[in-house]
């Protein structure tokens, strides 16, 4: 192959390398923008093709739609999930999120206080300034010993979920 071929090859490459990320940020705006305009079914429409590709702010939109009954048919164990998809990917807000539906219990067969606080935690840990007051108010209501395993849990995801934190 000559060098111009090999040239191209390598320039098409690095353009499709670069198109990705800015080609799904503008699809996600775009879905974003549909959800704002009360244009829910074509949001959620928008944002599969992102979150089936494994993009965290799809899955944690779709999630809200389910949860809020936006474009869908409110449904708490589908939000749950699509909120859990984005939270093992560490989206902060879908952290928040599961961490709720632990500590309410909605879509799951009862609350549970230790993983509310663990998820809160690692919320908090991702940035999400709400998830330390919902963390806070989740500890009033428990034991010392919840506390202490709910940390254990957070020790555990915390090493992969976040290495360098």
């Amino acid at each position: 192959m000559s060098t111009l071929g090999k040239y191209l090859i390598a320039t098409s490459f690095a353009l499709c390398l670069l198109a990705g990320p800015a080609s799904a940020n503008s699809a996600l705006e775009r879905a974003r923008d549909l959800m704002e305009a009360n244009k829910f079914e074509k949001a959620r429409t928008a944002l599969m093709p992102l979150a089936r590709s494994g993009n965290a702010d799809a899955e944690e939109l779709i999630g809200v739609m389910y949860a809020m009954g936006l474009g869908v048919a409110k449904d708490d164990a589908r939000a749950f999930e699509w909120y859990l998809r984005a939270s093992m990917k560490g989206h902060p807000g879908a952290q928040s999120g599961i961490g709720w539906y632990y500590e309410v219990g909605r879509g799951l067969p009862a609350p549970d206080k230790v993983r509310a606080y663990m998820w809160y935690t690692l919320s908090a840990i991702g940035g999400d300034p709400d998830a330390a007051v919902s963390q806070e108010e989740i500890a009033k209501k428990m034991t010392a010993d919840e506390i202490s395993r709910a940390l254990t849990l957070v020790d555990d995801y915390k090493r992969w979920m976040y290495p360098f934190r």
